[in-house]
């Protein structure tokens, strides 16, 4: 064993050397190729969409709160209630490349944490020196450095524009909030509508930081907001997508091509499969906590899944929103190069996508949680999380 140790680590060694060398193989080369395609077509162009959205729905809803909740119309509040819809699926459709920035500056958790505290969430905004306090520009920065998470990013703001899987209506807006966590006190539609512009615009603040911490050519807008609120980009001294590019070479975390590949489907795609099978729907499902429900209040939380799943399609076919497999994808690569599992992954993919159809087809999941389709869920989104491992596995042996 000790003789077969030392020869692995021979060989990976001179695998590294090689690399570093640029001496790269046919099949080096060819994941090289797929990864300088996946991570602009499909991160940069992901975290950009998301990035833009989350600026409409903060505009959006500080020109709602300028203008005052007795002049707004329901139609209005339908636009915002839409425009967050399309900020949530870039969100959701991005969750296959959680690694690196999301992670390690917490975007994650700090945008995206559920169940809202209502009860934290009321006791907040009835006190009227903190609803001031978010106020305006520096609202921002106060709702993301005081709030914490349980009340920042989506579901802070989901809660209220919708209710019941309906958008909100805008009487309910102009009236006090009626909501069991707030008997008691008296919050009104104005309060609500500052607390959301400001968590908004931390919300949007960390979708620029994404984009800008992942590609090095992001636009000046988005790095003179960043250089503003002095967020930092770089993780040991570079942006994340330099770091992936340049894999295999002195400066990158990623030693060899194979480690990209690996990280792609174990570190993105086999972990968001991980969490929507045991957590997101697990949870609930099991009893484990039948409160963990991810979008409760806008009902959207199959679609959030679905988009889950869509990340990873994206994420292996090379690109956003392709029917199939493109050139230069993953799912192309790992064919090329001989892998005998590709048409399981195909298959166990669309299963996943017809279980959560199914699903989605029965009602919310705020309602059926409960529900076998949910149990068929779960075990269609783990075989097609087994099947990533496996090709992962396979790709670091190449």
């Amino acid at each position: 064993m000790i003789v077969l140790a030392l020869g692995l680590g021979l060989v990976a060694c001179e695998k590294n050397n090689k690399q570093e060398s640029g001496e790269l193989s046919a099949a080096q080369l060819k994941m090289k190729a797929a990864v300088e395609n996946y991570v602009p077509s499909v991160v940069y162009a992901t975290y950009k969409d998301l990035a833009d959205e989350t600026e409409n729905l903060y505009n959006a809803l500080a020109a709602a709160t300028e203008k005052g909740v007795s002049a707004l119309t329901q139609g209005e509040i339908d636009a915002i209630c839409e425009t967050f819809l399309k900020a949530r699926t870039h969100w959701e459709q991005s969750e296959a490349f959680l690694y690196g920035p999301a992670t390690t500056f917490g975007i994650d958790p700090h945008i995206d944490t559920w169940p809202l505290d209502a009860e934290a969430l009321a006791t907040a905004l009835s006190n009227a020196e903190q609803v001031d306090m978010l106020k305006g520009e520096d609202g921002i920065a106060y709702a993301g450095a005081k709030l914490g998470q349980e009340l920042l990013g989506f579901h802070g703001i989901e809660f209220i524009l919708f209710r019941e899987g309906a958008h909100r209506k805008v009487a309910a807006l102009k009236a006090n909030e009626d909501d069991k966590a707030f008997a008691g006190k008296k919050v009104t539609g104005e309060q609500e509508l500052i607390y959301a512009t400001a968590v908004a615009g931390d919300l949007r603040d960390n979708c620029y930081r994404l984009y800008a911490a992942w590609n090095p050519a992001a636009e000046k807008k988005y790095l003179d907001r960043m250089e503003e609120i002095e967020a930092e980009l770089e993780i040991n001294g570079k942006i994340y997508g330099v770091n992936m590019l340049g894999a295999a070479h002195l400066g990158s975390s990623f030693e060899t091509w194979e480690e990209v590949v690996s990280t792609i489907l174990v570190g993105g795609c086999s972990n968001i499969c991980a969490e929507v099978a045991d957590v997101k729907m697990g949870n609930a499902h099991t009893g484990e906590d039948v409160n963990y429900i991810e979008s409760p209040y806008s009902e959207n939380s199959f679609q959030d899944f679905i988009d889950n799943i869509l990340s990873i399609q994206h994420t292996l076919y090379g690109g956003r929103n392709l029917q199939k497999a493109g050139d230069k994808g993953i799912l192309t690569l790992l064919k090329d190069l001989g892998y005998s599992g590709v048409d399981d992954i195909q298959s166990k993919m669309a299963a996943s996508f017809a279980a959560l159809e199914a699903c989605k087809a029965k009602g919310a999941f705020v309602h059926i949680y409960a529900d076998a389709s949910v149990q068929n869920a779960m075990d269609a989104v783990s075989a097609l999380d087994d099947e990533l491992n496996k090709a992962a596995e396979w790709i670091v042996k190449q």
